[in-house]
């Protein structure tokens, strides 16, 4: 009897990964685009020569071949300068993670999916609402809430913290682990895809474009609606065959961590009480957020191109003050839940308003959480513990994210990534504008896989591809949503996106397992990708 062959550990996945990069820089000749600082912008910009095809002069980036750079032992330094490159997210998880235990220690997080789950069988009783099906509309909801995320401001990192919560929802429901990453970080993903008004993917790529900020928004919000619609349909025909058949979840042996986390104490034995440090903590927030409201009395709410000025820090106060004020009375748990949640709101506050990123989000996380131990009574060595205790739980998933990181730095110290781009560039030149603009597609959806950074791929790849469009007589417009489109789908897969392999290792997915599971998913958002830019080149588009 043949022994069954047993899958590589993720670790194992990504660093074959790094020695097939590295064994690239012995295949593939080094090479660069020139550049140099343009003057009025401080910025370095790729170099254009004109160049005589045809009998017709036009602007080509110049590129040239260099020595190249084959890598070795760098393999090894590569370990290590993931770690470096990497460090916001691994640090970020390790946070997020230490914080969310201490939450999880105190079973708030258990009463309120307990009471969500109970909200939901009240709802069953409508007639209506029980044909289509009450989980139906909140995961759709709830999936449709993270894709406008992703569409406006571009979420990616802050998905790390949701999964926590979501996660644990999903497996309550009924349901599995990968419909709670789908709910959260797939949904982001459609909406990052879609990137409506995402300033860092379609601002910057129209910025280098020289077209207006956010013009042919028209049809982007009709690829966003049908990117979701497909997305949307998929996750839940999949959640449903789970909730009828579990044993037929990819991950239904791995989820037993997830099953086993709440099958201790019962919910019915929780004692709802509320300690006299519920209330110190209460009052301390109320007269921070007091301060917070003197100090920013009004937010500029960035939306896309748009914005508008609100009083959402003393309008979030008040609210959080009542609703706090009563949810104490009743329990420090729904206290914390309250907590939780005005920690999201927040977040997106902070996000929308004041620009920040994964270090002030950590460092609101880590507050909610020692703030939760305080209300919770707990000691300062206990609250240290369950910090530890959280954080060496996920302490798999910020490995992960730092050796993922050495893919891209292997392939960037062997100055390979221009000459994959300008030889795909280069295969462009003869073909009709729908095969063309679906090779650049192509090539986007490529390079995301070496590089899933949208900002970095946009000042990488859209100087090149901008005036290249021109030469063959493609909007520049169709060249934006084909980078949109092939810079959204893949960091679903990609195991060099940090963000992707954070939320993997943080819901305790095996990396093989999602690519089973997502690879007909994104064969048909790739394929709808395509479709989608048929009418970017033979149609007369607003803003095209």
């Amino acid at each position: 009897m043949l022994k069954k062959k047993k899958i590589p550990h993720t670790y194992v996945i990504v660093f074959y990964i790094i020695i097939i990069a590295a064994l690239a820089t012995w295949i593939v000749p080094g090479g660069q685009y020139l550049k140099e600082i343009n003057p009025k912008t401080g910025k370095q910009e790729v170099v254009y020569e004109d160049v005589v095809i045809d009998g017709e002069t036009v602007s080509e980036p110049k590129f040239e071949y260099l020595e190249s750079s084959p890598q070795t032992w760098q393999v090894f330094a590569a370990l290590y300068k993931g770690f470096e490159k990497q460090a916001g997210i691994i640090v970020f998880i390790l946070m997020v993670g230490g914080a969310f235990w201490i939450m999880n220690t105190t079973k708030s997080i258990d009463v309120g999916i307990y009471a969500f789950l109970n909200f939901t069988k009240k709802l069953e009783k409508h007639k209506f609402l029980r044909i289509i099906g009450v989980q139906n509309i909140i995961l759709t909801l709830i999936m449709l809430m993270f894709s406008i995320f992703g569409a406006v401001f571009g979420m990616s990192e802050e998905t790390i913290a949701f999964i926590v919560i979501l996660v644990p929802l999903a497996i309550s429901m009924g349901y599995d682990s990968i419909t709670g990453v789908a709910i959260v970080f797939v949904a982001a993903g459609l909406g990052f895809a879609g990137a409506i008004l995402n300033p860092f993917t379609i601002g910057i790529a129209q910025g280098i474009a020289e077209l207006p900020l956010f013009s042919g928004i028209e049809y982007r919000i009709v690829t966003w609606l049908i990117i979701n619609a497909f997305g949307i349909a998929f996750i839940l025909r999949y959640a449903n065959k789970v909730k009828k058949h579990p044993e037929k979840s990819l991950v239904y042996e791995t989820d037993i961590y997830w099953r086993n986390r709440g099958a201790g104490e019962k919910i019915e034995d929780v004692k709802y009480h509320t300690p006299y440090r519920a209330w110190l903590v209460f009052g301390f927030i109320f007269i921070a957020l007091v301060l917070f409201s003197i100090e920013f009395p009004e937010t500029t709410l960035k939306i896309g191109n748009s914005s508008f000025i609100a009083p959402m820090i003393p309008i979030a106060t008040g609210i959080f003050t009542v609703t706090s004020f009563f949810s104490i009375k009743k329990s420090v748990h729904f206290f914390i839940l309250n907590l939780l949640a005005f920690t999201i709101v927040f977040l997106i506050i902070g996000v929308m308003g004041y620009g920040w990123y994964i270090m002030r989000i950590a460092t609101l996380f880590l507050a909610m959480g020692l703030l939760t131990g305080i209300a919770m009574n707990y000691t300062p060595n206990e609250i240290t513990k369950y910090f530890l205790d959280g954080a060496r739980d996920i302490m798999s998933a910020a490995i992960v994210v730092g050796l993922a990181g050495g893919i891209v730095i292997i392939l960037q110290e062997g100055k390979i990534i221009d000459t994959i781009l300008h030889s795909m560039a280069e295969g462009m030149k003869d073909f009709g504008k729908v095969a063309s603009v679906g090779i650049m597609y192509l090539i986007q959806t490529v390079i995301n896989i070496v590089i899933p950074s949208g900002s970095a791929k946009a000042a990488i790849t859209m100087p090149i591809m901008a005036p290249f469009s021109d030469y063959i007589g493609i909007s520049r417009q169709a060249t934006v949503v084909a980078f949109q489109f092939g810079d959204g789908f893949t960091n679903m897969i990609t195991p060099t996106s940090g963000v992707l392999i954070g939320v993997l290792g943080v819901a305790k997915i095996p990396y093989d397992k999602w690519v089973k599971w997502i690879t007909p998913f994104m064969i048909g958002l790739i394929i709808l990708g395509f479709l989608l830019l048929i009418p970017t080149v033979t149609m007369n588009l607003n803003g095209f």
